[in-house]
């Protein structure tokens, strides 16, 4: 496992990213800390979650996923110290309007409440969500700025901005001198390039932001589990996903998962490694944020640290992928 720094702080992370969402909704408590445990030995220390996790399944009210991974740090003692939490916030969590969104009162509640379900004295990266449209970014960002100076937050990041919106908290974090936005987690994978490629990764780029993509399997899609004309393996999303189903039946998807099965064959690698290591090789990428819901996914997933791409099946897989930028 290499650590790479995250854009222009000092933060050292792994390569690959925890990401937890399956934590509390299709991986129990017993399961999640098996695959935390099993991530950690492999040297991965950068964990993402979020307090909405899983909010959306039955009888889950929000924040299990944080109180897991709280639960899994109180449990080993000296582990925080050797970890990177990152959380975010902006979804509902209660039915009254001010359970939601990224207004000052919103933030700093729930804040507040992911540092006791976390167990934690600081989180070390607090990413908004998705944007917010009904509150000034300024209110945002100066009460993000608090939460830092105050040291319940160490550094600030965001996820699914389009780059306008990006450049907007850059400039006014600036214009205030407010803590400013140091990493994006943006949804990014080998059939879905354009919407990083097209702007963001620019911006990421001159602004020294670290690049943490979620999605980086497409949602399976990349695994290679699915196949068209056929239905879902018992126990997938793909019955249920309709981006899986679209790119099931794109030109564009099944050009993009020949060339990945291709390169893996020649290498003796999964498809879901050989994903994984053409964003590891992307310059910009710090960390993909892999999902694991079992021990055999994750082990199939650190499999690509070991996999370093040569240039030539780069040039295939994005040959492959290249998105039209005319026609997007």
């Amino acid at each position: 496992m290499e650590y790479r720094t995250l854009g222009s702080t000092g933060l050292r992370v792994s390569e690959l990213c925890l990401g937890t969402m399956q934590f509390g909704w299709t991986a129990d408590e017993p399961t999640s800390f098996a695959v935390l445990d099993a991530a950690f030995e492999a040297g991965i220390t950068f964990i993402d979650t979020a307090d909405i996790y899983s909010r959306w399944a039955p009888g889950n009210p929000g924040g299990v996923a944080e109180a897991i991974i709280g639960r899994w740090l109180a449990a080993r003692p000296g582990r925080r110290e050797q970890v990177i939490l990152a959380t975010k916030v902006r979804g509902p969590m209660g039915e009254r309007p001010q359970d939601a969104g990224l207004s000052r009162t919103h933030i700093l509640a729930a804040a507040e409440a992911s540092l006791r379900r976390l167990g934690v004295e600081a989180i070390d990266l607090y990413q908004t969500h998705w944007p917010d449209d009904d509150t000034p970014i300024d209110e945002t960002l100066e009460a993000l700025d608090s939460l830092v100076r105050r040291g319940l937050v160490r550094h600030l990041g965001c996820s699914n901005y389009p780059a306008w919106k990006l450049m907007q908290a850059l400039w006014t974090s600036d214009r205030l001198a407010l803590a400013r936005f140091e990493c994006l987690q943006p949804h990014y994978n080998l059939v879905h390039r354009d919407e990083y490629e097209r702007e963001l990764e620019e911006v990421c780029r001159v602004y020294g932001l670290g690049v943490i993509p979620y999605s980086p399997l497409a949602g399976g899609f990349l695994t290679g589990k699915y196949e068209p004309g056929q239905p879902a393996p018992e126990g997938t999303r793909g019955s249920q996903s309709g981006r899986i189903k679209r790119y099931l039946s794109s030109e564009h998807g099944q050009r993009v998962l020949e060339a990945v099965r291709q390169v893996a064959g020649q290498r003796r690698a999964s498809s879901s490694q050989v994903a994984l290591a053409w964003l590891l090789a992307r310059p910009g990428v710090t960390s993909p944020i892999i999902g694991p819901r079992s021990i055999d996914q994750l082990a199939d997933n650190l499999g690509a640290t070991r996999l370093r791409l040569e240039r030539a099946e780069i040039e295939r897989l994005e040959q492959a992928s290249a998105w039209d930028e005319q026609a997007s």
